[in-house]
């Protein structure tokens, strides 16, 4: 083997250190191409970021930045006749904050500018917002661009809170509905519920019925929002523009409603009935000018409310009329030329039909009335025998002429119908009880549309809740007018009015019912009252329904209570003080003067020596 030389083994040496403690240029080679390495690396991204998903990454951090506000549309008002608010929206504000950006908030402390962040932020907050440091807190934490902390926040408030300048605190506009008339129209006008957000929808009364009107159609508007929160504003993009809901104008006068839901309120709790409700309609035109029900409620406040009392009870309660009802069955018995108001009816004390055996109110002894007495005296024998005549099924159809059975053309929300039995149907003793208000049920509304058609020379015009809409600014566009249908002659309704006359003057069941200088027509009611939670009858439904001036009618009013916690409640006694001062009050409103006719003063009895002659009805001798 060949002897390594000396020159030799010492390069052979240095490689070996070299080697094992790394050499500076080996690592300045290692750290270079590792260098450049990573610049290709990052060469490439910047490449493909800038050249190929140049489009994409854009697109992504413009998307970070827009931020996209809903402009809600202005809910419509809703008016009553005169112009008077009785529903609006009030601007309100949706504070909302960037999570992101309220961490940098500062604030200027003994004359030092100091971070104080979240912390800061929700201590002066919080007494603004009607809550605490502690429960905000939670809210103002995270990492959310977008989050909504308070809802209807005054506009005031809001001018102090963006005064603070704290970053990531914005606003959006809202609305908030204001019901200037409070309880004394809420259950006719309803109220509204937030569906999400700031989202309302009418959920009872006008507010329902004509939400489509009112609701509007709500804008948006977009804008790029910068790191700290704050709008951009250069960059505010083309949105769509909200279109605000229209003007509800109805018939209803506020002030007669006013009055008419104070005086029923105040009979209900003095009776300590579990409800009532007046009606006022136009005679001529179906004019709806007050529909006051009682117990009512707060529309601000709708969570406080019992569910029975967010409806209106005399458009949606159905109850079994009784002796206001016996104007169709004499309406329907003169029309077919069974009676007069002048014959004769002999009344016995108890009067035997089908499986059942009548009586009037009071016992009585054997009577010779006319017709026009029998309604004065309001009796159910005198009712039977004066127009069992007329056949069920001639008899059915007046009540459905009159309105029963299909709800009024106002279209409220939750109207019922009401109950006619089918003539074919009608039990034996069902027969009878129709013909004085018992077995048959309506709601207020077709009660007292029952009166306006007598009133209004036998020509029935559907109930009118709503005068006409209007957008923000101009006039109102009236609804179409409506058109009557003939139900009973002119001669008819004339008898019949002169009829119900008799029932305020001497001798009928309502003498009590007088507005000075006026004539008044109207009738009495007093019914078993049908409970569907017992399936069976409980306490009595009593009732006032009449017009004035009776010669020339302007106004019907109705009045109803239901179950009066009293003994022996009468119509006359308990809603016609009611009638009275509702009646005078639209009266003198309206400016309706006296017309100075002479009543007729139709004869209520008949001389008993001519029983049984051609024009006078006994048991012996029955109708028709």
């Amino acid at each position: 083997m060949a002897a390594t030389s000396p020159r030799s083994a010492e390069r052979t040496a240095r490689r070996r250190r070299a080697g094992a403690i790394g050499h500076p240029l080996r690592r300045a080679r290692g750290i270079y191409l590792s260098a450049l390495f990573i610049f290709t690396i990052f060469a490439a991204q910047l490449v493909r970021v800038q050249a190929f998903d140049a489009a994409s990454v854009q697109q992504a951090a413009l998307d970070k930045r827009l931020q996209t506000v809903i402009v809600p549309a202005v809910r419509g008002r809703i008016l009553d006749s005169k112009g008077q608010v009785l529903a609006a929206s009030v601007e309100r504000r949706t504070v909302t904050v960037n999570q992101n950006a309220v961490k940098e908030y500062t604030r200027t402390l003994d004359k030092k500018l100091v971070k104080v962040g979240v912390v800061g932020a929700a201590q002066r907050l919080a007494p603004l917002l009607n809550t605490t440091p502690e429960a905000l807190l939670p809210e103002l934490l995270g990492t959310s661009y977008y989050r909504v902390i308070a809802r209807n926040v005054a506009p005031t408030v809001w001018r102090e809170i963006e005064g603070m300048g704290i970053p990531g605190i914005a606003s959006e506009v809202s609305y908030q509905r204001d019901y200037p008339a409070g309880p004394s129209a809420a259950p006719i006008v309803g109220f509204v519920t937030s569906e999400s957000g700031d989202t309302i929808k009418g959920s009872g009364g006008i507010e329902q019925m004509a939400e489509k009107l009112l609701a509007g159609t709500p804008g948006s508007v977009v804008y790029e929002q910068a790191r700290d929160g704050k709008e951009i504003p250069w960059a505010v993009r083309p949105g769509v523009q909200a279109v605000d809901g229209l003007d509800v104008t109805l018939t209803i006068d506020a002030d007669l409603q006013w009055t008419a839901q104070h005086l029923i309120a105040e009979q209900v709790a003095k009776t300590g009935s579990i409800s009532g409700y007046v009606v006022v309609m136009e005679a001529k035109t179906g004019k709806l000018r007050a529909v006051a029900s009682a117990p009512s409620f707060d529309p601000t406040q709708v969570g406080k409310a019992k569910a029975s009392q967010l409806r209106s009870a005399a458009f949606q309660d159905l109850y079994e009329p009784g002796s206001t009802a016996k104007v169709m069955s004499m309406a329907a018995a003169l029309e077919e030329g069974l009676v007069t108001p002048a014959t004769g009816v002999v009344v016995p004390n108890r009067l035997r039909r089908a499986d059942r055996t009548f009586k009037d109110f009071a016992d009585h002894p054997t009577q010779n009335l006319t017709v026009a007495g029998v309604l004065a005296k309001s009796s159910n024998i005198g009712t039977i025998l004066a127009t069992e005549g007329v056949p069920a099924a001639t008899m059915e159809r007046y009540y459905r002429a009159f309105g029963l059975g299909t709800p009024s053309a106002v279209g409220f929300p939750g109207e019922p119908t009401g109950g006619v039995t089918p003539a074919a149907q009608v039990s034996g003793s069902q027969r009878y009880t129709q013909l004085f208000g018992q077995g048959i049920s309506l709601s207020a509304i077709q009660a007292t549309s029952v009166f306006q058609t007598i009133a209004n020379k036998g020509v029935r015009m559907p109930a009118t809740l709503v005068e006409g809409t209007a957008e923000p600014g101009r006039p109102v566009l009236p609804q179409p007018a409506a058109e009557g249908q003939r139900v009973v002659s002119e001669q008819t309704a004339t008898q019949l009015s002169q009829m119900l006359e008799g029932v305020t003057a001497a001798g009928g069941t309502a003498t009590k019912v007088v507005i000075p200088g006026y004539r008044v027509a109207g009738k009495t009611g007093t019914a078993y009252r049908y409970e569907d939670r017992l399936a069976d009858y409980s306490g009595y439904t009593t009732s006032f329904i009449g017009f004035a001036p009776a010669d020339d009618p302007q106004f019907v009013v109705a009045v109803t209570l239901q179950k009066p916690a009293l003994d022996n409640p009468s119509g006359s006694g308990l809603c016609g003080p009611i009638f009275t001062e509702v009646m005078s009050y639209a009266l003198q409103s309206y400016q309706v003067p006296p017309t100075g006719a002479t009543p007729p003063g139709l004869p209520l009895l008949f001389d008993g020596t001519a029983t049984g002659a051609p024009r006078v009805i006994s048991d012996s001798k029955p109708n028709g």
